[in-house]
């Protein structure tokens, strides 16, 4: 299976009325983790590259073009995607080299500079043929798109989402990123809203906080890309640390990344099942 446009992958997750796992790449371990475990699912999956990532390699170039290359090796639809980026050149650079979609992250700025600025970005990826998702970010004095107690309006998400084009939309329902715990309780009546309002598909960040039956749930009221990072990252480690526990003389780093790798896929295979576990007749339509 050739590398996936993510709006292809996007588009048949909506179209089946179910969830599609978005999970970050921070070393190739976890590109390969992530694609074994979709593959493992027989689902789609997409490889998130941030630009915190970027800042971590010092580059975009060489942990995009290797993930790009796992991701061409797939034997099922596998995307890969730019998240949370703040940077036009690292937009260009990515359009560039291949990546198929952009999470443009203008939320910290004033809404009508975040709306001029996403705009002119989509423009941009639009004219290249790539996927554009945001976020609204700080709107009526709200403290940030998933500060605690923050709830998008989804009247202003579809505003936003008409002035800007965007192609998919992250909203605030109750996630919170980096979140250890996962006792996240979501506005799933919101979510249903938002779907019916809003005319792209729902994005849901910081889903790593958030309780299985919650992303279940969620998918069933609406959701459609849902980003887990921080509880993957918890099972890498967690999988490190304990084959380090139990074996202090090892210095070949194959014998603790490997475990740490099946470890991950093995989540990563838990974690679409979780989000496909939705009876197609209990969600409703999704733009």
């Amino acid at each position: 299976m050739p590398l996936s446009p993510t709006a292809a992958v996007v588009a048949a997750a909506v179209r089946e009325r179910r969830g599609v796992g978005a999970f970050n790449v921070i070393q190739l371990e976890h590109a390969y983790a992530l694609v074994e475990g979709a593959e493992r699912a027989g689902t789609a999956v997409i490889l998130q590259i941030s630009e915190n990532c970027v800042r971590y390699h010092g580059s975009l170039e060489p942990i995009a073009l290797a993930t790009l290359a796992v991701a061409r090796a797939a034997t099922v639809p596998v995307a890969v995607h730019l998240d949370h980026v703040q940077s036009p050149d690292l937009v260009d650079e990515g359009i560039a080299l291949g990546i198929g979609s952009v999470m443009f992250d203008a939320s910290t700025l004033p809404y009508a500079d975040n709306v001029d600025l996403t705009r002119e970005i989509t423009d941009r990826c639009h004219a290249a043929g790539v996927f554009v998702e945001a976020e609204l970010g700080e709107i009526g004095g709200k403290d940030g798109v998933h500060a605690p107690g923050v709830r998008t309006d989804p009247a202003e998400a579809a505003a936003y989402v008409a002035a800007t084009g965007v192609d998919a939309l992250a909203v605030a329902v109750g996630s919170s990123h980096a979140m250890l715990t996962r006792d996240a309780v979501l506005d799933l009546e919101l979510i249903a809203r938002l779907a019916d309002t809003v005319p792209v598909p729902l994005v849901l960040h910081g889903s790593s906080g958030v309780p299985d039956d919650q992303l279940t749930a969620a998918v069933r009221a609406g959701m459609t890309k849902v980003n887990i990072a921080t509880h993957l990252n918890k099972t890498f480690t967690a999988s490190v640390r304990g084959t380090l526990d139990a074996q202090p003389s090892l210095v070949d780093t194959r014998k603790y990344l490997g475990p740490a790798r099946t470890a991950t896929t093995t989540e990563v295979t838990r974690l679409l099942g979780v989000l496909n576990a939705v009876p197609a007749t209990s969600i409703g339509v999704r733009a």
